[in-house]
This record gives C-alpha cells, structure tokens and sequence, in this order.
C-alpha cells in the first residue's frame, strides 16, 4: 500500500525569503488513503516575533512559543518520520517553501518539489471556478468543522486527511469503473454465457394474440419484403 503524509504548517508570516519562520508542523500518515493512527506534531520557537494578522489566524503567541525547541532539534526527527513518502498539503508550495527553507537553515536536503501533492490542485481540477480553501472543501464533503476554531497545524491535517480521500474518490474508491474493468467484466460474462449454454426451457412469450397480431401488421406494412426473418419462419410465434 502506498505510504503518504498529510502536513500542514503555521508560520510568523507569508514569506521566507523575507526571515518568516514556521511555528508549527503537523504530520498524519496514510496508508492506502486512510490514517494509520500515527502522527507527527511540533510546535517551534521562531527566534523572531510574529506578524499580528498571521496571529489572529492560528492564535500562536511569540510568549507561547518562547522556550519551544528549535527546528534545527526537530529536523532529524521530522525527516525520520516522513521518511520516503510523498507529502500532501493544501497549497503545498506555501508549506513547501517553510519547511525547506528551515531544513536548509538546519543544513538538511530540501524536499524536492515532485515529492508534493497539492490538494488546491486536485480540487482545482475536481471544481474548477470554485472556492477551495480547505473551509470551502469540508462544507461541501459535509466534513464537520466543529472542532476549529482557529487555523492550527494539527487539526488541519486532520481536515485535510478527509478532504484528500474524499478527493482521490472517497468511501467509493473501490469501485472501478475503468475501461479495462469494465472490459474485463464482458468478457467474463461471455464465458459465463458460452459455458453455461442456452437456457434449457426457453420463457414463454407473454405476448397476447392482439399483440401478436398487431406487430405482424406493423412489420408487414412497415417492411413489406425486407423482413429477413420472417422468410426462416422467425417472430412468428
């Protein structure tokens, strides 16, 4: 089954070309879509303050996370959980372009770019023109909300975890309707056919004599000489 991790971030602010930091980092692991019940969750001292709007969003204060350790302590840790599986992040380039450049800043690889999935994306592919943000996503997967109050990385990846099943086809996933599938699915009805051979007490007609009578009438006149069968004695009985 294929292994994959759900991951979600906070941060001081938008950029980290500009010295933003990231404050927190939640991973989910799935196996096969589904969590497997283990995850990975962090929150970081930044060494830095925090922009106020970022703030309002995730409720993190710079006070809260004086003392927390520091990415560069976390990153072995990080990277052993991931290990070789690919990330799924709702705009990843934003959690991307954090979680590289503290893996940079604490001289570890960056986390190549065709190891992500996007699931803006997926769902700008799957509802194209529409509002995506992953709020927009679980109201309309009817994915309850309940739980958040504010952004947090923890209960976004949880979020998150839902919406990608939901993405890759949900509960339903299992039921492949492919052209090879179905393809398959008529060939083995042929066998079956061919194995089993021609009902041995042929259903009898529930055609009335009017019925009867009346589809004569409408070949005849319709068809006239054209009706082949009717020359082998067929449909008429």
């Amino acid at each position: 089954m294929a292994r994959e991790i759900v991951l979600d971030t906070e941060t001081t602010g938008l950029d980290p070309r500009t010295g933003h930091r990231l404050i927190e980092i939640a991973c989910i692991e799935l196996e096969d879509l589904l969590p497997t019940g283990r995850h990975y969750h962090r929150y970081v001292d930044p060494q830095r303050d925090i922009d106020p709007e970022a703030e309002r969003v995730h409720g993190l204060s710079r006070s809260f996370l004086h003392g927390k350790p520091l990415f560069e302590e976390l990153a072995d840790e990080f990277l052993d959980f991931v290990g070789d599986a690919q990330l799924v992040a709702h705009n990843a380039a934003f959690d991307r372009g954090f979680v590289n450049a503290e893996l940079e800043r604490a001289g570890r690889a960056p986390i190549p770019g065709p190891r992500w999935t996007c699931t803006y994306v997926l769902a700008q592919g799957k509802f194209p023109g529409m509002y995506n943000s992953l709020d927009a996503l679980c109201k309309r997967f009817k994915i309850s909300l309940a739980e958040r109050e504010k952004h947090g990385a923890l209960i976004d990846t949880r979020l998150l975890s839902m919406v990608y099943l939901e993405l890759q086809g949900g509960k339903e996933r299992g039921l492949d309707l492919s052209p090879v599938r179905q393809a398959a699915t008529v060939v083995a009805g042929s066998v079956a056919i061919v194995e089993h051979g021609p009902r041995p007490r042929p259903l009898a007609s529930r055609a009335t004599e009017e019925e009867l009578a009346a589809h004569a009438a409408f070949v005849t006149k319709t068809l006239k000489d054209k009706a082949i069968w009717a020359k082998w004695g067929l449909g008429q009985d």
